[in-house]
């Protein structure tokens, strides 16, 4: 019986994989999957993960190499200074070309008082209510679910869903007795939300082990409009941490106002010199190398922005003047603040001159700019303010002998990088985008965030494309982080339309 049913099932799936690109049939199969592997999701979703703690990644290491093992697939520990890589193999022919799929499972810590339900790592199905309100359902909703519902959990969408959605995909066209026409190499981060610090190291020390020719990063949302969509680069990232210094300990302010100098002034101005009015980073040099020519802004604003949108969802009334609109603004490295820090605020909030006020600095890359120029940029830029730059916590003698001293420390976790939409597997992804969907998707030339790719690009040699699947309204890094439903199924049916294009 079971027998007569697979034959079944692959009559009325063949339409698909030919010509013919029956979408009706791919809508029911990643359907089919979708169902199937809701529970599987719910068990990866709860395991913590929190990138932060470093034994965090074992249960999801040990989760990770018995799902791709039970698929037929190789696995191997890549070992680093901390948490190691895995890197999932299956070859199905030495002569056929390989693609390598990026995908990471570790999150960002969690606040549980933040979050709407009592668990973040226990995930809760969720829909809107009349008042807009997300009322939480019974998880055998799912059977009957509606595209518009959600599942709430720490990773749904960054980026422990993709991972379930590429996992039912291969279960898809296992079943229907299909297989890639290329070679597989799936490489798992556990220290992304980290910026990946042990990845460059690990892929110039495996080269050989890593080797492929085209790599696919499954990660990131969809474009604004929850379209189908494909990036072909990302910016990449630097970090810095900026200290001022003002008394040893904390002085009273009645007794020392007007007299002991302030460091959270101090840092404020210092901050404030960076950056004009309307957010351009006003330390010289800083925009060199860019230049938007006729081309590539022909490129950007064919990808469509609604402004009016997006001001209204994120509640500003004016944006930063970086470029004359969104996407010419990411062609650029910014220079953003993402934590301050100094004394206490609040209930905890007392009547004194802070001891230090430190800043968290990141910085985002482009290809035509050269990170250590800019981390050096910034740090000659705090001296001309007056500041005695060093690297660490500064000596007593330094204390009385320098009025304002800064400890600036820096480090550049990778680059950016960037793909021709007329590349092979450019070609290819939007090929196999056209034939699932019956449209082309929207391409994106750079995204403004950051993934851990440039290592890969740069050490194997390779292009890089990356293939998001989420909504655009996931949360990610956030509380209450969620996945739409609608958009589990349509990333498990793009991955099995992936996954069945011809290379």
């Amino acid at each position: 019986m079971k027998k007569t049913i697979y034959l079944l099932a692959l009559l009325l799936f063949a339409p698909f994989f030919s010509e013919a690109q029956d979408i009706k049939t791919l809508d029911r199969i990643a359907e089919q999957y979708a169902q199937k592997t809701f529970p599987l999701l719910q068990s990866f979703l709860r395991l913590p993960n929190d990138a932060n703690k470093p034994l965090a990644y074992e249960a999801n290491m040990l989760w990770s190499e018995e799902v791709f093992q039970d698929r037929g697939f190789k696995t191997t520990r890549i070992n680093t200074a901390a948490a190691p890589l895995l890197l999932a193999e299956k070859v199905l022919d030495p002569d056929l070309k390989t693609v390598l799929f990026y995908v990471h499972v570790d999150g960002q810590p969690v606040d549980p008082s933040q979050w709407e339900q009592e668990n973040p790592y226990e995930p809760v199905v969720k829909k809107q209510n009349d008042d807009g309100q997300w009322e939480a359902l019974p998880w055998d909703s799912l059977l009957n679910y509606k595209d518009a519902w959600r599942i709430y959990a720490r990773s749904a969408s960054d980026a422990k869903g993709p991972v379930i959605m590429f996992l039912a995909a291969l279960d898809a066209i296992k079943e229907l007795g299909k297989n890639p026409n290329f070679n597989l190499k799936i490489i798992v981060d556990f220290e992304e939300e980290l910026g990946s610090p042990n990845l460059p190291l690990a892929v110039l020390e495996n080269k050989e082990l890593l080797k492929a020719d085209n790599l696919v990063i499954f990660d990131g949302p969809q474009h604004r409009s929850n379209q189908p969509t494909l990036s072909f680069g990302a910016r990449g990232i630097a970090t810095a941490q900026l200290t001022t210094y003002g008394p040893i300990v904390p002085q009273h302010s009645g007794h020392f106002g007007n007299y002991v100098p302030n460091p959270a002034l101090r840092l404020s101005r210092l901050l404030a010199s960076m950056k004009s009015e309307d957010g351009k980073v006003i330390i010289p040099g800083f925009y060199d190398g860019i230049v938007i020519d006729s081309e590539t802004e022909k490129t950007l604003k064919s990808t469509p922005f609604d402004k009016e949108g997006f001001m209204d969802a994120v509640q500003i009334a004016a944006a930063d003047q970086v470029g004359s609109y969104y996407h010419e603004s990411i062609q650029f490295p910014s220079l953003n603040i993402r934590g301050m820090q100094s004394g206490e605020i609040n209930e905890k909030a007392r009547t004194i001159i802070p001891a230090w006020a430190k800043a968290e600095i990141d910085v985002r890359l482009v290809l035509e700019s050269n990170p250590e120029r800019l981390l050096r940029l910034v740090k000659e830029h705090i001296e001309k303010q007056g500041y005695y730059v060093i690297d660490r916590i500064p000596t007593k003698e330094e204390r009385l002998t320098y009025p304002k001293i800064a400890t600036y420390k820096a480090t550049v976790s990778y680059q950016s990088f960037r793909t021709p939409f007329d590349s092979k597997i450019g070609v290819w992804l939007t090929k196999s985008m056209k034939r699932a969907f019956d449209k082309e998707p929207i391409r994106i030339r750079m995204s403004g965030g950051s993934i851990p790719i440039s290592p890969f690009v740069l050490t194997l040699g390779i292009p890089a494309v990356a293939v998001p699947t989420v909504n655009p309204d996931n949360n990610q890094h956030s509380p209450n982080e969620n996945i739409r439903l609608g958009n589990y199924r349509d990333g498990i049916k793009t991955m099995i339309a992936l996954l069945t294009e011809k290379l």
